[in-house]
């Protein structure tokens, strides 16, 4: 699980108020499994007119809170309702309907 998952988890467990968010994180075995940086959080920030978020990592970012709170918010408050992702390479169209992604392929999209 991403640790981003974990922000979005709370406990719906009956009578749990406010303070089912956040659960609390005890992890027995921990990862880190590196990700070559690609700009496609940034054209997404582009193409839906979000903040100004800088093109590659600046000196100081973890204390720059102003930087921080606008990936807080790109990463965190951002919803698409609706919308299709589309794949460069195929053309093919994933639409989002209620904010949920359909990527379900047909039988004939997935033979080789």
């Amino acid at each position: 699980m991403k640790l981003l998952t974990h922000n979005l988890l709370s406990s719906h467990v009956r009578g749990v108020g406010p303070h089912g968010f956040p659960l609390r994180l005890q992890a027995t075995e921990v990862r880190i499994n590196p990700v070559e940086s690609t700009p496609t959080l940034w054209h997404a920030a582009d193409t839906l007119h979000l903040v100004e978020v800088p093109k590659e990592p600046i000196e100081g970012y973890e204390q720059d809170e102003k930087f921080l709170r606008k990936m807080h918010h790109m990463l965190l408050e951002v919803d698409v309702l609706e919308g299709t992702p589309q794949c460069a390479e195929s053309g093919r169209l994933f639409p989002i309907s209620r904010g949920i992604p359909s990527v379900l392929l047909s039988e004939e999209e997935t033979e080789t």
